[in-house]
């Protein structure tokens, strides 16, 4: 489909993987609306990009039905989350191993919700950002592994509560395959692996294979979005070597 005039509601898009992403909505044409709690980041968006932006923190439940219900978008993407702790195991508090679960799975719910109880209009399109350490885990970022999977789960899950009160909503789950430098949270988690391995961020994220920054990351989620092979499924695998890959698709 084309995203040409489409009304797009972006999470966490104004830096890292949400900036490239939103870059890459406004040279499709789009109509952009970021939401982050950074006024001033906000504002630079603003002006460079010329979207829409809203000043709210992701795990206000208010403010996701607010959003939603105001807004109506044909495109939701749920890309904010945290930083987690970068810790071994048996280093963790608490607080740092569940920092993931109380503000990604928490705002997922949340805004999830809102797609599901608002609705949002037959034919929208829901995108859930997970993280490839959904499949492999990430042993010194807590649990954050777990909230990944856990929101992959919630997007099967709200599709499900779609297909039963048939809203023809799509909810999709998007992987990050590999990590990418100049995001937070792909900068913390390279560091620390790096830092455990004497090596540099650069030369371990290169086991990942080409990089794939980004605004290279924004044009593979637009690529979800508009074209027609990748309409139905569930779940996407995204890297720098292969483009998009479908990791689950939809269910017969």
């Amino acid at each position: 489909m084309s995203l040409k005039d489409k009304s797009v509601v972006v999470t966490g898009g104004s830096r890292g993987l949400g900036l490239g992403l939103v870059e890459a909505l406004v040279d499709q044409g789009a109509k952009v609306t970021v939401v982050a709690r950074g006024a001033e980041a906000l504002k630079v968006v603003a002006d460079r990009l010329g979207v829409a932006t809203i000043q709210a923190d992701i795990t206000d439940e208010a403010a996701a039905h607010q959003i939603v219900g105001e807004i109506r978008p044909d495109i939701l993407v749920l890309n904010a989350g945290t930083t987690p702790r970068m810790g071994r195991l048996d280093q963790l508090s608490w607080k740092d191993f569940s920092a993931a679960w109380e503000t990604d799975v928490k705002a997922g719910l949340y805004w999830l919700q809102a797609a599901l109880n608002v609705p949002l209009n037959p034919g929208s399109r829901v995108l859930v950002g997970s993280s490839g350490a959904a499949v492999t885990g990430s042993q010194m970022s807590g649990g954050y592994g777990g909230s990944k999977r856990m929101l992959w789960f919630m997007a099967k899950y709200a599709n499900g509560v779609s297909q039963e009160k048939n809203l023809g909503i799509r909810f999709q789950a998007i992987l990050p395959r590999m990590m990418i430098l100049g995001t937070g949270i792909g900068d913390a988690a390279a560091g620390a692996y790096a830092g455990s391995m004497g090596i540099t961020p650069a030369q371990f994220v290169s086991r990942f294979g080409s990089p794939m920054p980004p605004r290279a990351f924004g044009d593979r989620v637009v690529s979800v979005l508009e074209d027609p092979a990748f309409a139905d499924g569930i779940v996407f695998g995204l890297n720098g070597d292969d483009g998009v890959t479908v990791m689950e698709g939809a269910a017969a």
